[in-house]
């Protein structure tokens, strides 16, 4: 009764992707937010690929089916704010004169096409007005978020099919910076990376915006076949090495008869990995590059657009060595991101019901249920 009287629901978040889905629902506790619902299902290859839904009659019963076995309290809403795929997005800060609100919509639309490939009737456009941290404006910076209808449409159908209502849909790099970026504010430039198992998102977020985004195919999965190969193993097998050992450089043992074994197992794999982990950096180092060459005046307490911190996200951020690694290759320091910085207390990174590793393949997932309890 009280859900139908609401004219504010509540909404869980649901992150889909390729091969997955995740669903967080918040609660409110006395003055904090609490974890009340979470938990994954596999999406089979063929159903969504590249970002694009193949067969929306199979993602919808994946999802209905999936809601009520969530882990916690049962999702009491059909309302949700679901992810769409950064690899289709068209995301840029663009700069306005100074004008009143009702004039800003127009002229945005005017704007967009100059950074948008495509018709604005083919796209699904969105825009915020961004906050600078020194407040010294003779115009509006305006952040744009595009998407193709066609890419969109079916993401709706499918939940509706599912029985559920979008309040809002939201490009995952808006969810990922939510949940990791300290208040959604940093005086200086980072970058985040989201890890996941078919790509890895680069993200470089200032003062109270993203902006920049960029999708590679280099991936968790593409570890995995790189370990595979290299030691002639199947996959299955090939993917327990890599969370054992990951790319430490060094492993201590306790029994000396073990450890010959254990240090040519581990230096096998190490190996097997640098030519990925290398590929990484370079690309890292490009997109850098790039935003460092083409970044506009931010608006900071300081000009300067180095990249000062790296933040790691995602369920193959958890692969050991590889924040080290980043760490000593780019010459930037590399940490572990944490998905409860603006919902748990100071440095908790996990609840009783979700450790801090599961916790990073939440991240867009515990972004977008942020939003829809901010939003209730």
């Amino acid at each position: 009764m009280l859900e139908i009287l609401n004219l504010k629901p509540e909404a869980f978040g649901l992150d889909i992707s390729d091969l997955s889905l995740k669903i967080i629902k918040l609660k409110k506790k006395r003055d904090s937010l609490t974890l009340a619902s979470f938990g994954e299902a596999e999406i089979k290859p063929g159903v969504i690929e590249g970002g694009e839904i193949k067969d929306e009659d199979a993602l919808s019963k994946i999802i209905k089916e999936a809601v009520p076995k969530m882990k916690g309290t049962k999702i009491g809403t059909k309302y949700v704010i679901s992810s769409l795929p950064e690899e289709k997005a068209f995301l840029q800060v663009i700069q306005l004169p100074m004008m009143k609100e009702e004039e800003l919509k127009k002229a945005i639309l005017f704007e967009a096409e100059n950074y948008i490939p495509l018709p604005i009737g083919e796209v699904y456009l969105d825009f915020q007005v961004v906050q600078p941290v020194v407040n010294h404006l003779d115009h509006i910076d305006i952040l744009i978020a595009a998407l193709p209808r066609k890419t969109v449409d079916p993401y709706l159908n499918s939940l509706k099919k599912a029985g559920l209502q979008p309040k809002a849909f939201e490009i995952e790099s808006q969810a990922i910076s939510r949940a990791i970026v300290k208040n959604e504010l940093s005086p200086f430039p980072i970058l985040l990376i989201d890890f996941g198992a078919t790509r890895t998102s680069f993200i470089i977020f200032s003062g109270y915006s993203l902006r920049f985004t960029a999708s590679i195919p280099v991936s968790s999965q593409k570890f995995t076949e790189a370990i595979s190969k290299a030691l002639k193993i199947d996959l299955a097998k090939a993917e327990k090495l890599k969370i054992k050992y990951g790319a430490e450089e060094k492993l201590r043992v306790k029994f000396k008869n073990e450890k010959s074994e254990i240090e040519k197992e581990k230096s096998d794999i190490f190996e097997a990995l640098i030519p990925s982990f290398t590929d990484l950096a370079e690309q890292i180092e490009k997109y850098i590059s790039y935003y460092q060459s083409h970044a506009q005046h931010e608006h900071l307490a300081s000009n300067d657009k180095t990249i000062s911190k790296i933040l790691l996200c995602g369920g193959g951020a958890n692969l050991k060595g590889l924040a080290e690694f980043l760490t000593t290759e780019l010459k930037i320091p590399t940490e572990m991101g944490n998905p409860w910085i603006n919902l748990l207390p100071k440095d908790l990174r996990e609840v009783p019901e979700l450790s801090y590793e599961k916790s990073l393949g939440y991240t867009t997932a515990l972004g977008l249920a942020l939003r829809g309890v901010k939003e209730k």
